[in-house]
């Protein structure tokens, strides 16, 4: 998982972006073996307990897809308010597509 403020600064600067009503993800290429994930959860989808459980649910999703991801990636996933009532069969799809447009994941399945 991404953690610095200067991985989180690269990927704003450097990336490009994919966008659906859920989330914003932002991808940048590297030159590492791992592909790795970093999660934003601002104020805007609500108090501590929300914002938890968005990210507890994001890296649930994450991690049912790391196998298929490509290496060398850094991922920013930027959460936006619609995410926090979303059932879980809707949340895999729209970030499954995300990532397939973005390069992250091969093919079109899902």
């Amino acid at each position: 998982m991404l953690s610095r403020p200067q991985d989180f600064a690269a990927i704003q600067g450097a990336g490009t972006t994919r966008s659906h009503p859920l989330f914003t993800v932002r991808f940048q290429r590297t030159g590492l073996e791992t592909t790795r994930f970093g999660l934003s959860t601002g104020r805007r989808l609500g108090g501590a307990v929300v914002r938890n459980r968005v990210r507890r649910r994001l890296r649930e999703v994450l991690k049912s897809m790391v196998l298929t991801c490509q290496p060398g990636w850094d991922v920013l996933i930027i959460a936006r308010p619609a995410i926090v009532g979303i059932d879980h069969d809707t949340l895999v799809g729209a970030l499954h597509r995300t990532l397939v447009r973005g390069g992250v994941i091969e093919g079109a399945t899902g």
